[in-house]
């Protein structure tokens, strides 16, 4: 988890929390691939549940978190909080 206040157990951001977080901060994935430093078809990819490397994944998580998103999973839920 990118948010070291995390109050519950936080793992690596899947591609349901990217769409998620991306659509809730209403970012296209040309925008998060930009604010990202990776490409759109790697963004695309990983949303759509394909594998992709960690530090890509990092970035992508990061710039999500720039943005305000913040990332949870607890009792078999993933949820994705942005500022109103």
């Amino acid at each position: 988890c990118v948010n070291p206040l995390c109050e519950i157990i936080c793992l690596t951001m899947n591609g349901t929390q990217s769409k998620m977080a991306r659509a809730a901060l209403g970012l296209s994935t040309h925008d998060l691939a930009k604010l990202a430093g990776v490409g759109r078809v790697t963004v695309v990819r990983f949303e759509d549940g394909e594998n992709i490397a960690a530090e890509t994944l990092a970035k992508i998580e990061q710039a999500l978190a720039d943005a305000g998103a913040q990332f949870q999973r607890r009792a078999g839920r993933v949820g994705v909080t942005v500022p109103e």
